[in-house]
C-alpha cells in the first residue's frame, strides 16, 4: 500500500469511528507506530483529522474533545519547557505589569518568573495563581469568575469586567490553534472571550504555542494574527508557516533552535 492510500484509509477509519489510536492503526495497516504518527501529521496538516494524545479524532469533533490540563501538560512537554525558558527574555523591568493566560505552557512560564524584580501579575489561571501566591516579589491579582474544570481557568462576566479596566505592559497568551486566516482560536466561547479581553488589555502580546498549534484552526477565533507581536514556538514549525507569519508582522522565535 502506498503512503497516500494508507493515509486515505486512516482518514476514513478515523472519520467513521470518531477516534483511533496510534497502536490500533499500526496493527490495522501493518506498519510501525512511527509511520502512523507521520501519516497523522500529514492528515493533521491537511485539516482532515486532528492529532490528540495517543491517536487522532475528526476535525469536526474538535470542540467536543478539548483535552484537560493533565493530558495537555504531558503533550510535547520538552518543547513547552524550551518555550517557557525562552520567554524569560521578555519579562519586563521591575514595577511593570504582566498578564499570564491560563494554559500548560504559560504555567511553565510562571515557573520561570524572575524573582529579582517586583512585578504585578494578573492571571485567570488557578494553578498559576497557586504557584505565584507565595513569591514575595510578585503582587498577584487573580481574576474571578466561574472556573472551567477542563482548563482550570476563570471565565465569565466577572473576569471580563475587570479586564476591561486594565492596561498591562505585556501578556503571555496561550492558544489551541493559530493561523493567518483564523487568527488565534480555541474550542470554548467563554474562554475565547476572556482571551480576547486579555489581548486587548496588553501593550505587547507574546503567544506561547508549540508548532503543533500553527496552521491549525479551532472553533472560536479570539484575536487576529495582527494582534500578535511575538510567537515563541519550537523548531518543528515549517519554513512556510514561519515565512507566512513573518510576512504578517509576527516575530517568530524558535525555542531551542535557530532564530
Amino acid at each position: 500500500m502506498y503512503p497516500e492510500e494508507r493515509q486515505q484509509a486512516i482518514a476514513s477509519l478515523v472519520l467513521a469511528k470518531g477516534r483511533a489510536s496510534v497502536t490500533e492503526l499500526a496493527e490495522a495497516y501493518d506498519v510501525t507506530t512511527e509511520t502512523v504518527r507521520r501519516d497523522l501529521a500529514v492528515l493533521d496538516k491537511a485539516g482532515i483529522v486532528r492529532r490528540v494524545h495517543g491517536g487522532a479524532v475528526p476535525v469536526r469533533a474538535l470542540h467536543l474533545v478539548e483535552p484537560g490540563v493533565g493530558e495537555r501538560d504531558t503533550t510535547r512537554a520538552e518543547h513547552k519547557d524550551a518555550i517557557a525558558a525562552a520567554a524569560t527574555d521578555f519579562f519586563p523591568l521591575a514595577g511593570t505589569t504582566v498578564l499570564l493566560d491560563a494554559g500548560t505552557t504559560t504555567m511553565r512560564i510562571a515557573a520561570h518568573l524572575p524573582t529579582d524584580r517586583e512585578l504585578l501579575v494578573v492571571t485567570n489561571s488557578v494553578p498559576i495563581a497557586a504557584r505565584l501566591a507565595t513569591v514575595p516579589t510578585v503582587s498577584l491579582q487573580l481574576l474571578g469568575g466561574r472556573v472551567r474544570g477542563v482548563t482550570q481557568a476563570a471565565v465569565g462576566e466577572q473576569a471580563l469586567r475587570v479586564l476591561d479596566t486594565l492596561r498591562v505592559d505585556i501578556a503571555f497568551i496561550g492558544t489551541n490553534a493559530l493561523s493567518v486566516r483564523h487568527g488565534l482560536s480555541t474550542p470554548d466561547s467563554e474562554e475565547a472571550a476572556v482571551k480576547r479581553a486579555m489581548v486587548a488589555a496588553a501593550n505587547y502580546v507574546v503567544v506561547a504555542a508549540d508548532s503543533s498549534k500553527v496552521g491549525r484552526e479551532d472553533f472560536v477565533s479570539f484575536a487576529p494574527i495582527s494582534s500578535v507581536d511575538t510567537l515563541i514556538t519550537d523548531p518543528e514549525i515549517s519554513t512556510a508557516d514561519r515565512a507566512e507569519l513573518t510576512e504578517h508582522g509576527v516575530e517568530v522565535i524558535c525555542a531551542g533552535g535557530q532564530q
